[in-house]
Formats: structure tokens, sequence, C-alpha cells
């Protein structure tokens, strides 16, 4: 997948080169965290796949709802996935908000 023009792919074969002991411990760091602990595989993925929406990585898009289906997500599941990270993104906004009031006030002195 490319993303911003960069071939991914390509370039994380680039970083295994460069610095394959650091690459080795993430990958093996990754399959530790997504692995079926107190949380399954499939909610971890899921979770995943929310976190990329709002980290906004297309990359990461597409491996975690490829990730999340094999590991026994729904359609549906993957829909609601959507709508939960949406809401996240609104609520942060909507705290900001909050945040935003209150430099005004204290701009204003009030």
């Amino acid at each position: 997948m490319e993303f911003h023009g960069v071939d991914v792919g390509t370039q994380f074969k680039r970083m295994r080169e460069l610095v394959p002991e650091a690459y080795r411990a993430f990958l093996d760091f990754d399959k530790v965290a997504f692995k079926d602990g107190a949380l399954p595989k499939k909610s971890k993925e899921l979770i995943a796949l929310g976190i990329a929406q709002i980290t906004q990585c297309p990359w990461c898009i597409q491996a975690h709802t490829q990730k999340a289906a094999m590991a026994g997500a729904g359609d549906a599941e993957i829909a609601e996935t959507i709508f939960v990270a949406m809401a996240m993104a609104a609520g942060a906004a909507w705290s900001h908000g909050g945040l935003v009031l209150q430099c005004l006030q204290e701009h204003k002195g009030a």
C-alpha cells in the first residue's frame, strides 16, 4: 500500500534491514500485545481499528480491518467500531471546546 506516495511495504523492509534488532523487538511486542489474553484477539483488533481511524493511518486501517475480520469480527461489529471511533473523536473535540471557552474567559479576565 502507498501512503503519501510511499510504498510502505518496501520501507518496512528497509527499516528491517537498517535496524533489525529494533524491528524484531517491535514485532515481538506487537505479537504479545495482540494475542488472546484478558481481551480476545478479536476485541483487540477492533480496538486497533478504531485507533487507526483516530490516528488516520490508512495502512493501519487496512491491516486491522483484515485482521479483525480474520479474528472473527463480523461486518456489523466492524461498522460499530467506526461509529465508536467517530464518537470518541467528537467527544475529544467537545471536551476541547470546554478548554477553548476557559481560555476565552481567561483572555477576557472573567
